[in-house]
């Protein structure tokens, strides 16, 4: 008889019928098999309720999962939470900080994604990228994760050394392109346009000899009010220095992002 049959005669579940058949095919028995561990205190249906969550909220903690499942019906902790999330496949990272973007922003970094799309390589290697950076003088100003055992936390090698009051920064102008860096320059004290422009003269055109950029070569910044001001773009354009359009809001364009990083 088909599995209908029998489910309809024995006033089961079809799928019931269906389960205990392909148990005993497979294992030539009908009782339930010895578990592995512990049966799983979230049920598949309660997995697939955490997973929706997180997916749609990735900021959702797991003290938000232990609220939604107690009021399900299901009661479990923390921990319990974490290692269903790592069973799927998810692991707890810090949120990486990006720029703001406004739709305005999104409209031009997609217009100079497309109006490039297709640049070559040589053109690329014609650029010159600049900006400014803060660079800490002792230790990092963040959060450093690292894997370690129980009891070894302040192994030298786990531990991340600081001082009182930090230890300073100081502020760097740099460049570079695809032939190499160029000069690096200490700022010292607020930077307005004029110090901006003393900068440039000092150090821009000194990096595109030493650099043999050649003809051509096109200088790239951000839109950062000093160097976009009337009396700069005039300074750039008495220099005979062709710069590139960047969108707002678009350090994570910029390579030279990780090369500070490196």
């Amino acid at each position: 008889m088909d599995y209908k049959t029998i489910a309809k005669q024995l006033g089961e579940k079809v799928t019931t019928v269906g389960a205990i058949i392909c148990k005993w095919k497979k294992h030539k028995r009908t009782v339930n098999l010895p578990r592995p561990g512990a049966p799983c205190k979230i049920s598949p249906r309660g997995v697939a309720m955490i997973m929706r969550t997180v997916r749609n909220h990735p900021r959702t903690t797991r003290e938000d999962l232990v609220n939604d499942l107690k009021a399900a019906g299901t009661i479990v902790t923390k921990k319990t939470i974490g290692n269903t999330l790592r069973h799927e496949g998810l692991k707890s990272c810090s949120a990486r900080k990006v720029p703001l973007l406004k739709k305005a922003h999104i409209h031009a970094r997609l217009k100079f994604a497309n109006e490039h799309l297709n640049d070559s390589e040589d053109i690329w290697v014609k650029v010159l990228w600049s900006d400014e950076t803060k660079m800490e003088l002792f230790g990092i100003n963040s959060t450093r994760r690292v894997w370690r055992r129980r009891n070894a936390a302040y192994d030298p090698k786990n531990t991340m050394p600081t001082v009182k009051h930090g230890g300073g920064n100081i502020m760097l102008w740099g460049c570079f392109s695809a032939k190499g860096t160029g000069q690096l320059h200490r700022i010292k004290g607020t930077m307005d346009g004029a110090m901006y422009r003393q900068i440039l003269g000092e150090n821009l055109l000194p990096s595109v000899r030493a650099l043999k950029m050649g003809r051509g070569w096109v200088f790239q910044h951000d839109n950062d009010p000093k160097h976009t001001a009337k009396v700069t773009k005039e300074w750039l354009k008495k220099k005979h220095i062709k710069v590139l359009e960047w969108p707002s809001q678009s350090p994570d364009l910029n390579p030279i992002e990780n090369l500070w990083r490196s």
